[in-house]
Protein backbone atom coordinates (compact mmCIF):
# COMPACT_ATOMS: atom_id res chain seq x y z
CA UNK A 1 0.00 0.00 0.00
CA UNK A 2 1.02 3.40 -0.57
CA UNK A 3 1.86 5.05 2.43
CA UNK A 4 2.15 9.10 2.90
CA UNK A 5 5.68 10.38 3.93
CA UNK A 6 5.20 13.51 6.75
CA UNK A 7 6.97 15.63 4.12
CA UNK A 8 3.75 14.93 1.36
CA UNK A 9 1.27 15.39 4.22
CA UNK A 10 2.57 19.01 4.87
CA UNK A 11 3.05 19.87 1.92
CA UNK A 12 -1.27 18.86 0.77
CA UNK A 13 -1.63 20.48 4.13
CA UNK A 14 -0.20 23.65 2.96
CA UNK A 15 -1.59 23.55 -0.43
CA UNK A 16 -5.18 23.13 1.22
CA UNK A 17 -4.49 26.05 3.38
CA UNK A 18 -7.78 28.73 2.57
CA UNK A 19 -5.08 31.60 2.55
CA UNK A 20 -3.21 29.76 -0.65
CA UNK A 21 -6.49 28.98 -2.41
CA UNK A 22 -7.41 32.44 -1.84
CA UNK A 23 -3.96 33.25 -2.83
CA UNK A 24 -4.05 32.01 -6.16
CA UNK A 25 -7.44 33.02 -7.11
CA UNK A 26 -6.58 36.20 -6.24
CA UNK A 27 -3.57 35.91 -8.56
CA UNK A 28 -5.53 34.54 -11.74
CA UNK A 29 -8.02 37.52 -11.17
CA UNK A 30 -5.76 40.14 -11.68
CA UNK A 31 -3.68 38.66 -14.31
CA UNK A 32 -7.10 39.22 -15.75
CA UNK A 33 -8.19 42.31 -14.19
CA UNK A 34 -4.20 43.54 -15.32
CA UNK A 35 -4.97 42.60 -19.32
CA UNK A 36 -8.51 44.18 -19.32
CA UNK A 37 -6.52 47.53 -17.59
CA UNK A 38 -3.98 47.21 -19.88
CA UNK A 39 -6.65 46.84 -23.22
CA UNK A 40 -7.95 49.85 -21.53
CA UNK A 41 -4.58 51.75 -21.67
CA UNK A 42 -3.42 50.56 -24.95
CA UNK A 43 -7.17 50.62 -26.93
CA UNK A 44 -8.92 53.84 -25.18
CA UNK A 45 -6.58 56.01 -23.28
CA UNK A 46 -3.01 55.81 -25.56
CA UNK A 47 -5.12 56.91 -28.88
CA UNK A 48 -6.35 59.73 -26.91
CA UNK A 49 -2.81 60.61 -25.77
CA UNK A 50 -1.64 60.81 -29.25
CA UNK A 51 -4.09 62.85 -30.14
CA UNK A 52 -3.05 65.58 -27.34
CA UNK A 53 0.42 64.80 -27.93
CA UNK A 54 0.77 64.03 -31.81
CA UNK A 55 2.28 60.71 -31.55
CA UNK A 56 -0.03 56.97 -32.07
CA UNK A 57 3.19 55.25 -30.42
CA UNK A 58 5.46 55.93 -27.57
CA UNK A 59 7.43 52.68 -27.95
CA UNK A 60 9.36 54.29 -30.83
CA UNK A 61 10.91 57.67 -28.84
CA UNK A 62 14.70 56.27 -28.00
CA UNK A 63 17.40 57.90 -28.15
CA UNK A 64 21.35 56.68 -28.70
CA UNK A 65 24.49 56.61 -26.69
CA UNK A 66 27.72 55.29 -27.92
CA UNK A 67 25.77 52.99 -29.85
CA UNK A 68 23.33 52.38 -26.87
CA UNK A 69 20.01 52.82 -27.34
CA UNK A 70 17.31 54.02 -24.49
CA UNK A 71 13.95 53.01 -25.32
CA UNK A 72 12.65 55.67 -23.03
CA UNK A 73 9.23 55.46 -25.09
CA UNK A 74 8.13 51.78 -24.25
CA UNK A 75 9.21 52.93 -20.14
CA UNK A 76 6.55 55.82 -20.53
CA UNK A 77 3.75 53.61 -22.43
CA UNK A 78 4.89 51.13 -18.99
CA UNK A 79 4.12 53.92 -16.44
CA UNK A 80 1.44 54.74 -17.91
CA UNK A 81 -0.28 51.37 -17.78
CA UNK A 82 0.77 51.38 -14.11
CA UNK A 83 -0.87 53.82 -12.95
CA UNK A 84 -3.45 53.11 -15.01
CA UNK A 85 -4.07 49.57 -13.11
CA UNK A 86 -3.05 51.10 -10.11
CA UNK A 87 -5.85 53.40 -9.87
CA UNK A 88 -8.54 51.16 -11.05
CA UNK A 89 -7.68 48.56 -8.59
CA UNK A 90 -7.80 51.56 -6.12
CA UNK A 91 -11.13 52.71 -7.34
CA UNK A 92 -12.66 49.64 -8.10
CA UNK A 93 -11.42 47.07 -5.88
CA UNK A 94 -9.85 48.77 -2.44
CA UNK A 95 -12.46 51.67 -1.90
CA UNK A 96 -15.56 49.40 -2.40
CA UNK A 97 -13.83 46.80 -0.25
CA UNK A 98 -13.26 50.30 2.52
CA UNK A 99 -16.72 51.39 2.38
CA UNK A 100 -17.98 48.03 3.03
CA UNK A 101 -15.65 47.05 6.19
CA UNK A 102 -16.67 50.62 7.66
CA UNK A 103 -19.99 49.95 7.05
CA UNK A 104 -19.46 46.41 9.07
CA UNK A 105 -17.47 48.04 11.65
CA UNK A 106 -19.26 50.60 12.65
CA UNK A 107 -19.46 50.37 16.63
CA UNK A 108 -22.24 48.75 18.22
CA UNK A 109 -24.38 51.48 20.67
CA UNK A 110 -22.82 50.24 23.93
CA UNK A 111 -25.60 49.87 26.89
CA UNK A 112 -24.67 51.11 30.20
CA UNK A 113 -25.74 48.49 32.91
CA UNK A 114 -27.36 49.47 36.17
CA UNK A 115 -24.30 48.38 37.70
CA UNK A 116 -22.00 50.56 35.21
CA UNK A 117 -24.36 53.52 36.06
CA UNK A 118 -24.19 53.30 40.12
CA UNK A 119 -20.37 53.14 39.95
CA UNK A 120 -20.47 56.18 37.56
CA UNK A 121 -22.53 57.56 40.17
CA UNK A 122 -20.27 57.30 43.08
CA UNK A 123 -17.41 57.80 41.51
CA UNK A 124 -19.01 61.06 40.67
CA UNK A 125 -20.33 61.80 44.03
CA UNK A 126 -16.77 61.46 45.48
CA UNK A 127 -15.43 63.64 42.98
CA UNK A 128 -18.20 66.37 43.91
CA UNK A 129 -17.21 66.07 47.61
CA UNK A 130 -13.33 66.10 47.27
CA UNK A 131 -12.28 62.09 47.89
CA UNK A 132 -11.39 61.63 44.04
Amino acid sequence: MFRESREFREFREFLLRGNLVELAVAFVIGLAFAAVVSSLVDDLLMPVVAMIIGRPDFSGLTFTVNDAVFRYGSFITAVIQFVAVAAAVFFFVVKPVNAILARMTKPAREEVTDEERRHQELLAALERIGLR
